[in-house]
């Protein structure tokens, strides 16, 4: 009865419940979405690196990610590579050749890393090979090919075919150099990285260093971002002399931005909600306040205070559940289409390409943080309801008959 009663008063003054409940709505819609944006982002920002060169998982020497000599090779690296392909839940795996380079150009120098490939393997761990802006990916028989970054060849003033010299230490200590033709030209959403990698097929590398086949690195591409876990446990019990890392060790500035995302997401939502806050308790005072009479007589004739302060937080939560929930229908239904359509961002390309993320983000929202907000509603509607219930149940209801 009593919360048919409360549904009944929320409706009296219509244009009063319908103002609470679209501030509600929109405020709830706008938050909802721009928390999407930002989670999109952050997940854009950990899809794209993993694609373009981290993978879920890394196998190296141990030691080598603090010294990266070009002698700290894998032991048996080959043969681990093919063992690391037949391992559960993994579904890609490319060893690479890791040299700290110079690179230059008739009119500028740069320092790179060369990474050696075998481009048949590394097509299924990176996307390089979809993100070729000019040229081909190592096909033909020219002597020393590589690919570049399209920063890397603006800065060092290269074209496709162009000669491109690299200066690096060999196996004996030795200064070498080699003169390469460059067959294609990448860009990625990261100009650091563009500007950084070289990459160069294995055979060709390993005559350049005068070395026997070996590997610095094995990147793994698990199946699927929930095996992960699985995957990795199973490398470091199956190789403990290895250092085995994921993603989140090796790029931690990335894992951290992903996970500040969600964070900023509810912190945003609170905000929201804490202001919403102060303007339900603001119209619910003055809805008590124009209702004095009403309460008194209820109270006049035996309704007890408990029940009227229970009547007035119905009517507050009632009011705030409806505003609530048309927020966070409208806001899903805009998530899923912006999900599905992706939203352009390619104004702010050169501000992306800082922090290596897409231009095109996909917002989403995970279901524990729709039912996480429908509870703050309805917390922050109880809040708010106890001030103005709290002053319907200090009316005298004498002096509210009498004055009112």
């Amino acid at each position: 009865m009593l919360l048919t009663l409360a549904w009944k008063n929320t409706w009296r003054n219509k244009k009063r419940s319908f103002i609470i409940i679209l501030s509600i709505a929109l405020g709830l819609w706008g938050s909802l979405l721009a928390g999407a944006v930002w989670m999109g982002w952050g997940e854009s920002m950990v899809n794209t690196a993993i694609e373009r060169d981290l993978s879920n998982i890394q196998i190296h020497k141990k030691g080598y990610t603090r010294n990266k000599e070009i002698t700290n090779f894998i032991p048996r690296g080959f043969r681990i590579l093919k063992e690391t392909q037949h391992i559960p839940g993994v579904k890609a795996v490319s060893g690479r050749t890791l040299v700290e380079a110079m690179a230059a150009s008739p009119t500028s120098t740069f320092g790179v890393k060369i990474v050696g490939i075998i481009p048949a393997q590394a097509k299924k761990v990176t996307n390089i090979h979809s993100l070729l802006r000019q040229g081909t990916y190592f096909r033909g028989r020219g002597r020393n090919p590589v690919i570049i970054g399209k920063k890397l060849a603006d800065r060092l003033g290269l074209k496709l075919h162009s000669k491109i010299i690299l200066s690096f230490q060999g196996m004996d200590g030795s200064l070498n150099y080699a003169a390469c033709r460059i067959v294609g030209i990448y860009k990625t959403n990261s100009a650091l990285f563009d500007q950084s990698n070289v990459f160069m097929k294995q055979p060709d590398l390993f005559r350049l260093l005068n070395s026997k086949p070996a590997i610095h690195e094995i990147a793994v591409r698990t199946e699927s971002s929930r095996i992960m876990p699985k995957v990795f446990d199973a490398l470091k019990t199956k190789y403990p002399g290895l250092a085995v890392q994921t993603w989140k060790e090796l790029a931690p500035e990335v894992a951290l931005i992903s996970a500040a995302m969600e964070s900023y997401t509810y912190i945003f939502l609170g905000l929201i909600l804490f202001a919403l806050l102060f303007g339900i308790t603001n119209t619910m005072l003055m809805a008590v306040m124009k209702r004095v009479r009403e309460i008194g007589v209820l109270i006049a004739i035996g309704m007890k205070r408990g029940k009227v302060f229970s009547m007035i937080l119905l009517e507050t939560v009632l009011l705030s559940i409806t505003g609530g929930v048309a927020g966070i229908v409208t806001g899903g239904l805009s998530i899923a289409y912006f999900s599905h359509t992706g939203i352009d961002l390619s104004a702010f390309a050169s501000g992306m390409e800082t922090f290596g993320a897409s231009t095109m983000v996909h917002p989403f929202l995970p279901l524990d943080m729709y039912i996480a907000l429908l509870v703050m509603v309805v917390a922050t509607a109880i809040l708010s309801a106890v001030l103005p219930a709290w002053n319907a149940i200090h009316i005298q209801p004498s002096e509210a008959i009498r004055t009112y």
